[in-house]
């Protein structure tokens, strides 16, 4: 066998380069909370946050979609990890840890709606088979089942999904007008009664 094709371990990230890549993702977001998403380019993106384009590049080589999911990305990450905290912390409060699991997961749609909604970010496939919304199925199927296990889970689990795929969302936002304090209500009259 030839040695040379032993893997290596990955070089380190310096630590300049994460932190401008850290000014980047903080740039962005706020450049596109105050101008939208729209209309905030790369270069905009570079030249507020003092760097070059380049620079821009190297950390973002696909360019503006790139930086709005890993803007996403970062947001679940932090959603994934409060939440699996939760659950730790509350484990004999199923009810309230649903409850809160669906509140969060509305804020969640909330705060990133204009990167959901922007059209820069490929929709062509679901958000329902995203791996990275799979698991907010099987934590609401995990606390259905802690519930009510007699219910058919699957199908429940999957009605509350379902009223969670972002593009459910945004048509509650643009069509029914609803905020997100009444959308996380009408879930949870949805939840009492499937548990009822």
């Amino acid at each position: 066998m030839d040695e040379k094709l032993i893997l290596q371990e990955p070089r380190p990230i310096r630590a300049d380069a994460l932190k401008n890549h850290e000014l980047l993702l903080e740039t962005a977001q706020r450049l596109f909370n105050t101008h939208g998403v729209d209309s905030v380019s790369m270069s905009m993106v570079a030249e507020t946050a003092g760097v070059g384009k380049g620079t821009l590049y190297r950390h973002f080589p696909e360019g503006k979609p790139q930086l709005c999911t890993e803007l996403i990305n970062t947001d679940q990450r932090d959603l994934q990890e409060r939440t699996l905290h939760r659950l730790r912390t509350q484990q004999d409060d199923p009810l309230g840890n649903l409850r809160w699991f669906l509140d969060e997961v509305v804020a969640f749609i909330g705060r990133n709606r204009e990167l959901l909604f922007s059209g820069v970010i490929d929709k062509s496939s679901s958000y329902l088979v995203h791996p990275a919304h799979g698991w907010w199925r099987q934590t609401i199927r995990g606390l259905l089942m802690q519930l009510r296990p007699s219910i058919d889970i699957e199908y429940a689990s999957d009605v509350l999904f379902v009223m969670l795929d972002p593009r459910t969302i945004r048509y509650q936002y643009v069509t029914r007008r609803l905020d997100n304090e009444q959308i996380v209500s009408g879930l949870n009259d949805i939840l009492d009664h499937m548990i009822a």
